[in-house]
């Protein structure tokens, strides 16, 4: 028998980047004006998709791009935008555009797509709103920043705990002003103070009669409103929650975060952290330059100090070095192997911390088993290096000079990487952004002075 059913070639790699055949239509449109031409080119591409070709092509394109489209711009590419360029992109749009666009969109994403908008833009948006959106979206805001509050969505599924399932789908096949996603309906007591959940396949697969408390699900747990969005995007990833009620102060339930906001910040989150280790900040590919200049040069500013401070040990040994010219060879191999090592261990550390998986209770744990690891490493090449100084130079002091020098510092490294990133967040200094300075000075300076200090005593 021939196959009725149509078989999903599974998506290979880079099927999901923009590429010329995407582009070029897109842009042959925008150049001759063709709205007609931009509506089918876009058409089949999703917000995001449309999102990433904006902050891809320049600014001159982009507000042409944008202008072209006219009252076919759809609001949720908004929300998909890089933060830095929604401004300059609802400041292309018309009024009346904008207006729509925003009309439109969920309470959360009108939340996150105006609180960082000037006033004359977010009155704008909040006048386009219906009565009751607008005072939804206006109580999120008055939740501080990076919170669940803004986080929440308005819109929600809830119903009394002492309902049937019957009663529960005859309630949502009449309510007209449910989300349109959702995936559970959340049970609250006669003071509005959620206690379970239901979710819809249980719902759907139970007789009319069961009541609605017998069916709940042991995932529920519930997320302050002024909880910092990051502990609340933890607690999905943790629980693996789909959805979660969010509470006030009292207990009582004023939204629900769904688990596509709670992904779109774990990301965040983590591409956070990624680029402060490497001291960039929060920088975007759509940054100008002057803002991104201005971004990076405090922490290159920083690597200068931690730079002389470095060279300052090396000049105690400018004598050495005088005498020995191998030791300017060798000298820059202790240094980088140490740095790379403590790189490794910091780079470890500071993830376990935003998993939370390092904590009071396992970080000397941890310690040790990062100066271990340092250790080991540090010896096998310390005999690869001691080879080489034999080899290269033809004396086995130098040789044993370089090993040593190599497990001192690499076991230095280890300790640093996680001892570091743990006392500056003690301090409430953000461990992924002042970490790798630090570390790069300890292994620099130990390394340097190891090394040197050792020749000294040793080759003199």
């Amino acid at each position: 028998m021939a196959d009725d059913h149509i078989q999903a070639e599974a998506p290979v790699e880079g099927d999901y980047e923009l590429d010329n055949v995407t582009f070029s239509p897109v842009l042959a449109a925008v150049r001759s004006g063709n709205s007609a031409a931009l509506a089918s080119a876009l058409g089949p591409l999703h917000p995001a998709d449309i999102a990433d070709l904006l902050e891809q092509v320049d600014q001159p394109t982009r507000r042409a791009l944008v202008a072209l489209s006219g009252r076919e711009f759809d609001g949720e590419i908004l929300t998909e935008l890089d933060e830095g360029l929604r401004q300059e992109v609802v400041g292309t749009l018309p009024p009346e555009v904008f207006a729509d666009a925003v009309r439109d969109l969920e309470t959360d994403d009108v939340v996150d797509l105006i609180e960082d908008l000037g006033a004359p833009q977010q009155a704008a948006a909040l006048g386009a709103l219906g009565d009751a959106d607008r005072v939804a979206v206006q109580q999120s805001l008055t939740y501080p920043a990076e919170s669940a509050g803004r986080l929440m969505q308005r819109e929600m599924a809830v119903a009394p705990a002492h309902w049937n399932v019957g009663q529960a789908i005859d309630y949502l096949r009449k309510n007209n002003d449910l989300p349109e996603q959702f995936y559970h309906i959340i049970l609250v007591d006669p003071r509005m103070r959620p206690v379970a959940y239901v979710t819809l396949g249980r719902l759907m697969g139970s007789p009319r009669k069961v009541p609605l408390v017998d069916i709940v699900e042991d995932s529920f747990r519930t997320i302050p409103a002024r909880q910092d969005e990051a502990e609340a995007a933890y607690a999905f990833n943790q629980y693996h929650l789909i959805s979660a009620p969010v509470v006030d102060d009292g207990g009582r339930l004023v939204g629900v975060i769904t688990i596509d906001d709670a992904v779109a910040i774990l990301e965040e989150e983590h591409e956070e952290d990624i680029l402060r280790l490497a001291g960039v900040g929060e920088g975007r590919l759509s940054d100008r330059v002057l803002a991104t200049t201005k971004r990076r040069m405090p922490w290159l500013a920083v690597n200068l100090v931690t730079s002389i401070l470095a060279s300052l040990v090396i000049a105690q040994f400018a004598q050495t070095i005088a005498q020995f010219v191998a030791l300017a060879v060798l000298m820059p191999i202790v240094a980088s192997m140490g740095g790379n090592a403590g790189t490794q261990s910091l780079t470890v550390a500071v993830r376990s911390m935003a998993t939370k998986d390092l904590t009071s209770a396992n970080v000397w744990r941890v310690i040790r088993r990062e100066a271990l690891v340092g250790l080991i490493n540090g010896m096998v090449f310390a005999a690869v290096m001691g080879i080489v100084g034999v080899v290269w130079f033809g004396m086995p002091l130098l040789g044993v000079v370089i090993a040593a020098a190599m497990v001192i510092n690499l076991f230095i490294a280890g300790l640093a990487g996680v001892i570091i990133p743990v006392v500056l967040d003690k301090m409430d200094i953000d461990p992924a952004l002042a970490s790798g300075a630090f570390v790069t000075t300890v292994t620099d300076i130990v390394g340097f002075f190891a090394f040197l200090g050792l020749a000294s005593l040793v080759l003199l």
